[in-house]
């Protein structure tokens, strides 16, 4: 099974490192990362790039297929969206993390469902069609969207159980020791302090009204 991890420009590395070591171990998982052109691609820090073995021209029939997000403001980048619209065709599942749906969003895959991403982004989500959800994972037909970041492990290891079932998916979490007990219970806007969603939603830049 052939899983093309998407890379561009400043995206962010926990989107799709999450997934990736989820998934590259998997018996029959051929994971690769691919992007525009061949080579190092930055993320958003400039400090931790990662490559591309193979450019979207090479890589025409992905089984499945996973975006990451970038947390700051941008417009997706046409060559993944285009390339996204050509795979998404034959693809077995279609995936993103966190503002990874909004390249799924602008190739038209979301168009009218349910989607999730980062909570701060989901006016830029719905403006290109989606209906926005805050669940932390959302499954509708071969689509499959997470919410921020670290959602990115549990979108993984749903797809596992989806492809090679339950005891496997356990397995991986096990073998990655995935057990999050978090010192503190904000990690959705729903949960956190008023105060506290102001003061991420000014970090990022965000317009989005309410939480």
């Amino acid at each position: 099974m052939q899983i093309a991890l998407v890379l561009y420009p400043k995206f962010t590395v926990l989107d799709i490192t999450g997934p990736f070591q989820v998934l590259a171990d998997v018996p029959g998982n051929d994971v690769l990362f691919v992007a525009a052109e061949a080579g190092p691609v930055i993320d958003h820090t400039g400090r931790s790039p990662l490559v591309a073995s193979k450019t979207f021209g090479e890589v025409t029939a992905p089984d499945v297929v996973v975006v990451p997000g970038a947390l700051e403001d941008f417009e997706p980048y046409e060559s993944a969206v285009r390339w996204l619209r050509d795979v998404h065709r034959t693809t077995t599942w279609t995936t993103s993390v966190c503002t990874g749906s909004i390249f799924l969003a602008a190739a038209g895959i979301l168009d009218g469902i349910d989607a999730t991403t980062h909570w701060a982004r989901r006016a830029h989500l719905e403006r290109l069609g989606a209906r926005y959800t805050e669940q932390r994972v959302v499954e509708r037909g071969k689509v499959i969207t997470a919410a921020g970041v670290s959602s990115g492990i549990d979108m993984a290891l749903t797809l596992v159980d989806r492809t090679h079932g339950p005891e496997m998916a356990q397995a991986v979490q096990l073998a990655i020791e995935y057990d999050p007990q978090p010192p503190f219970d904000t990690g959705s806007p729903s949960k956190a302090p008023a105060d506290i969603v102001e003061m991420v939603r000014a970090t990022m830049g965000s317009t989005v009204p309410g939480s």
